[in-house]
Order: structure tokens, then sequence, then C-alpha cells
């Protein structure tokens, strides 16, 4: 059925009447009573849209979530979004109210899958191990998620889908009749070549180098099956050029919330305190850290011995909790990052593993904070090195330049001002709105015809692989 285009008007959101009963099983709730308010002078015809994640969105910690909230936060606010949700543990209603206030037509399925130990997410992964997909994604498959999807995908429920990281791919039907975008965060892939070629274990390197293969063969089958692909950065857009046509992947930039990350002026001059904000239950920042306090810290400390090194970020486990010293602090999940970065004289990213793009730079530029990175952690950002960052791979070079950014503060002062006007340029509105525009050219596209071009193209390079 065609729904008339509504003219000179946008339907927004402005508020909740209440929480239906869960539609699907295994613990789900959709909140559809949303009130909706017509609003005149724009041509457009709000989409009916469909958010696929797995795992919470909320809490909004890691980068990965603040670039979904903010993004289809944006989106609700002009479209009719549904946002489906999928996680594990037991069933939180709190989450699932605080979603439905969120997004009004929001969906949420708790899996009921309990949290491992390393023991049981071991003999997982020996299960899992003949399966075609790699364990990263494979452990998000669920049965109620998948016929969830196949149901609105056969009653062609919604005009474009998002499929919000590889991971939610598992459970899409396998012929998408409803215009699919893959929302790629990271290229994951460059993500496990990276673990091969850094980790010191070779048992370690074993394993990565298996579900680096399983990962290739499932990431390069899932872009070209998707019907578009939003990257972050334009390195991973190059990256999955390899796949498919590059016509086919938009790159829409990180953003960053301006009004959370203002900068203040500092009543005194700041201490020497060197800092790093980052999820510590993510890989790339453990090994980041890690290199950061074992080949880099001891450097610095020689040269500025009053300076002072804070890991920030959430789920520290043993490798990260035994780096604390008496020059090291650890402080684990906190109640506001902003009032910690504000304190910092220099924010590191020394990250040798990752993908995407890192929030975390641009959100301590917002602050106004004099920034020292590897290369592989500002890749894909709009940032230049001697400018308004400071770019180094090796170890004495990162130290060096750290070293000068706590002694010269009039040189310190010179990068705050530039990493805060950059970092002006990328206001989330604005980021959402982009999203928002490919959705829309996405819609209109014939589904079935794209969809016989990608998979086409999948067989073709599945065979020679």
């Amino acid at each position: 059925m065609v729904r008339p285009r509504q003219r000179e008007g946008v339907l927004v959101y402005q508020g909740i009447r209440g929480i239906a009963k869960n539609p699907f099983p295994a613990g789900g709730t959709t909140c559809e009573n949303a009130v909706w308010e017509w609003v005149p002078g724009l041509d457009v015809r709000p989409l009916r849209i469909l958010w696929v994640k797995a795992d919470k969105l909320l809490p909004v910690h890691n980068g990965g979530n603040i670039r979904s909230y903010h993004i289809a936060r944006r989106l609700g606010s002009r479209h009719q979004l549904t946002f489906l949700s999928y996680y594990g543990g037991v069933r939180d209603t709190g989450y699932e109210t605080e979603l439905g206030r969120l997004f009004p037509a929001a969906v949420c399925i708790c899996t009921g899958k309990r949290g491992q130990t390393p023991l049981s997410r071991a003999l997982d992964y020996l299960l899992r191990l003949p399966l075609a997909p790699p364990y990263a994604v494979s452990r998000f498959a669920f049965a109620p998620v998948r016929q969830a999807l196949r149901k609105w995908f056969d009653e062609r429920s919604f005009d474009v889908a998002v499929c919000d990281f590889l991971d939610a791919a598992v459970n899409f039907p396998p012929h998408l009749v409803i215009p699919t975008v893959l929302f790629q965060h990271n290229v994951e892939t460059e993500i496990w070549r990276r673990h091969v070629l850094t980790d010191p274990s070779q048992i370690k390197k074993l394993v990565y180098g298996i579900e680096f293969l399983k990962m290739l063969r499932y990431e390069r089958t899932r872009v070209q099956r998707s019907h578009h692909v939003i990257a972050v950065s334009d390195h991973d857009k190059r990256l999955m050029t390899a796949w498919v046509d590059a016509r086919r992947i938009t790159v829409v930039p990180t953003g960053v919330d301006l009004e959370q990350y203002k900068p203040e002026p500092p009543s005194q001059p700041p201490k020497p305190l060197v800092m790093f904000v980052g999820a510590m239950d993510w890989e790339p920042n453990v090994d980041a850290v890690e290199y950061f306090c074992r080949d880099v810290w001891p450097a610095i400390t020689a040269a500025v011995p009053e300076a002072r090194f804070r890991i920030v970020g959430r789920n520290p486990g043993r490798r990260v909790q035994s780096l604390a010293a008496d020059a090291i602090e650890v402080t684990g999940s906190v109640p506001s990052v902003v009032d910690h970065l504000r304190q910092a004289a220099v924010a590191v990213v020394p990250l040798r593993i990752g993908g995407g793009t890192r929030l975390k730079i641009y959100e301590a530029m917002a602050a106004g904070k004099a920034v020292v990175s590897t290369s592989v952690g500002a890749e894909g950002l709009d940032v230049h090195h001697g400018r308004d960052i400071l770019l180094a791979d090796g170890a004495p070079a990162f130290a060096d330049g750290v070293v000068a950014l706590l002694r010269d503060h009039g040189l310190r002062a010179h990068y705050e001002q530039a990493a805060a006007k950059l970092a002006a340029q990328y206001d989330w509105p604005a980021i959402g709105d982009k999203f928002g525009n490919v959705l829309e050219s996405v819609a209109k596209q014939d589904p079935s015809r794209q969809e016989g071009v990608a998979a086409g193209k999948s067989r073709r390079v599945d065979r020679g692989s």
C-alpha cells in the first residue's frame, strides 16, 4: 500500500501515553502509544524506520552506544522510529521503560542468556567454532529476534531498516525485502587483523587468526548484501570498497555533544595530569593503556616527575587494575567523565588496535584539551598533526609529545584552542540529519533489484576465497 505524501509539515514526537504488552516471546516490551503532533512548514513525509541493535543501548557509556544514541534520537524526532533492542541476562524493566521513554515505539526482547565466566565462554566458543559466522557475531543469534524481523520484513512494516553494528545482522532475514542499511561503526575485520599482528601470545594469535578469516568472509558478505552501508570514516570506506561499489557506502562522521563537553576556563593552572578515557572492558583500550604504562610512561615521569596518569573507564579487569601505582590511578566507572576530563592537562589515545573512529578524541577536543594520539587512535578523524593534535606512533615520540605539552603552557594552550575550534564543527544534530538524508535516499530504492546485485557479487567473491 502506498501511503499519501504529507505536504508542508512533519510529525514530531511529543510524548507517550503508556507501554503496551509484549507482542513477542522471551520478555520483550513495546511502547506503541506515542503522541505525535503535526508541525506545518516542511514538505517531508516521515519515514517508518526500524533500528535493530544487539545488547542494551543504555546507559550510554561506550563509543558505539554514544553514536547510536545521538543519531537515533535525532531521527526519532523527525521520523517514526521503532528501536528494537535485544539483550541478555534477566529481564530489566527499568531499562525497557527508559528506552520506551526515549523511543516511543521501542521493542525490547530479553534473551535470558546469562553472563559468562571465562570457562563458560571458552566452552561456548568451542561449541560455536564449527559455525560459519565468527564468534563475535554468532553469540548474538536468537530465534525470537529472527521471528520478529522476519514478520516485519514479510509485512513490509517499515520503509527502511538499520542494522546497528555487524553483530545484529545474524538475525536479519536472508532476503532483505525492505531497504536495509548496515551501520558500520568499525570494520571488524581490520580489528581482528590488528589483534593477530600485535598480540604476543601464540595461542591468542591462533584464535585471532581463525576469527579474522571467519570475520573477513562474513563481514564482506553482509556488506555486499546490504542495500547501503554507512561508514564513520573515509578510511573505513576505503577498506570496504574492496568488497562493494564505493557508491553504496556513505561516510557519516563521528559527532560530539558540544553542550556537554563545552570548555570551562580552569580556576587555576591544571596539574600535570595525563588522562585516558575509554571503556576498559574493550581489548583495544586494555592494550592501549598497557602499552602506554609499559613503554611510554617511564620516559614521561623521568622528564616530569610530578606527572600523574589517570585511567577513566568502566569495568577495568585485573590487567588494568594491576597497572595502578603511586603515579597511576585506575578509577573504574565514574559519575561524570566530563568532570574528570576537565581536570586533565593532556588527553592521550595510545591505541594500537581499532577501527571506526574514536569519539574520545572529539570529546576531549570539545572540552578544550590538548590530545596526543597514535595514528591508529586518530584514524578516520578530521584532525591535523601539528595544528590541532599531536600524532606519534613510536613510544619515544609519544612520550616527547606529552612532555612538550606538560612543560610548555603556551604550546598546550595553542592546541587546546585549535582542538575546541575543530570539534565545534561536529555537533550531533547535524550528524543525525546527514544520517537521515542517507536513509531517505535508500528508502526510495527497489530492494529486490539491489539485493540481487549484492547477492550475485557475494557469490562471485566467495567462490574465489
